[in-house]
């Protein structure tokens, strides 16, 4: 929860500071797996919110997130070297 605040107040200082410069984008780095039901409950329904007008991405090993989130980006760690398959629901 912390991280997405921080996230969404980050994105507001730099619109304010540098003269109405909006990020569409931000990322937002783990620390679902902490959370217990319900608080990943509200934290999933607070970025699919937030996703409205911007570009969120999430990293994330949370198996609920894959069931919640339509378009995602999967890493795969192959003997050879990682791969990345897409996924849009």
């Amino acid at each position: 929860m912390v991280s997405i605040s921080l996230a969404l107040a980050l994105t507001d200082v730099v619109t304010s500071k540098r003269g109405g410069i909006s990020l569409q984008s931000l990322y937002i780095d783990e620390g679902f797996g902490a959370l217990d039901p319900a608080t990943l409950d509200k934290a999933l329904s607070i970025l699919e919110e937030v996703r409205e007008g911007r570009c969120v991405g999430v990293i994330s090993h949370v198996s609920e997130m894959y069931n919640r989130i339509p378009s995602r980006l999967e890493v795969i760690k192959t003997p050879i070297g990682s791969t990345v398959k897409h996924h849009s629901d």
